[in-house]
């Protein structure tokens, strides 16, 4: 048995399909006292998918007060990530915390294993999870369905957009999405960008190119709709029902920077309203996860905290 595929330091695929992933660490939900002004536990979101997800919420003082709800979906180019995640775990219940928001962290099935649309379909079933079970579950029954936002960074990205715009045509009851927020999205298209094509890119390309061959479905290239967003399945009447606002974060050392700026400039084309795009000049990718507590980090998780309640 043969390594296939390679991240160093997160993914071995091998010749018998077999994977092996490694964690950067990991941490267990906390749902007891408040630390940090926020705690946390994992809920199930569907047993037969092994589908889960971990809620944080904030200690806000006014207990009749409604809190809006961000869904958070975490990178790893379709094929690594987790709620887990020492990373997501301390920068989402901080988030939490700061902007006075439930947060739900879902934990979709991964690629190669789970070939796309199934984080597609996984991330839309949390949102029909959370519509059944505001009322249900104690964590939740202070949450604001009509003041849902989407999030995510890198793959996290781009299941914000796919959920975003499945949307329109998959109605979740009584659930409003007001706004998006994607942080470094993670785009692709069988045309090369500038930077993809510049000196010095190959390794970053490599990457790209193998994490979309395993988590593309079969006979599908970079021009599928889940990477290529030009592609989206929208018709010109469905774009004009398309009305969150949109908050892109970009990263100035960001290989895929160039990818965050077109998908701005592809939305305000569609004629969505309200597209703003924020560049974080010295910083790289998905900072925000490996820096949780960072400036700059503090810095995002105040502007992703004021659009939130400016929405």
């Amino acid at each position: 048995m043969s390594i296939v595929d390679e991240s160093p330091g997160f993914l071995q695929v091998f010749s018998d399909g077999s994977v092996n992933r490694f964690s950067p660490g990991t941490i267990d939900a906390f749902c007891g006292s408040y630390t940090n002004g926020y705690k946390s536990k994992d809920v199930i979101i569907d047993p037969t998918k092994n589908l889960t997800g971990r809620i944080f919420i904030p200690d806000v003082k006014s207990e009749s007060k409604f809190l809006p709800i961000v869904v958070y979906f975490h990178g790893g180019g379709f094929c690594i990530g987790s709620t887990t995640w020492l990373g997501y775990h301390f920068f989402l219940g901080d988030l939490s915390g700061i902007s006075k928001s439930i947060v739900l962290s879902v934990d979709y099935r991964l690629a190669p294993e789970n070939k796309l649309p199934a984080a597609y379909d996984d991330c839309c079933s949390s949102l029909e999870w959370l519509c059944n079970n505001a009322t249900l579950d104690p964590w939740l029954q202070r949450a604001d369905l009509s003041r849902v936002f989407l999030s995510g960074d890198s793959a996290g990205g781009n299941i914000v957009h796919q959920v975003a715009t499945r949307s329109v045509r998959q109605k979740f009851n009584g659930l409003e999405i007001k706004g998006l927020i994607p942080i470094h999205p993670y785009f692709g298209s069988e045309k090369r960008t500038e930077l993809e094509l510049a000196p010095g890119s190959e390794g970053h390309v490599h990457s790209n190119d193998m994490f979309w061959r395993l988590s593309l479905p079969e006979g599908q290239n970079r021009d599928y709709f889940g990477c290529n967003f030009e592609n989206t399945e929208l018709s010109e009447e469905e774009w004009r029902e398309f009305c969150p606002a949109v908050l892109v974060f970009v990263a100035g050392l960001d290989f895929l920077k160039e990818r965050g700026v077109m998908y701005a400039d592809f939305l305000k084309k569609k004629g969505v309203k309200e597209v703003k795009l924020i560049e974080a000049e010295e910083e790289s990718h998905v900072f925000n996860i490996f820096h949780p507590e960072s400036d700059a980090t503090r810095l995002l998780q105040k502007t992703m905290s004021d659009f939130i309640q400016d929405c």
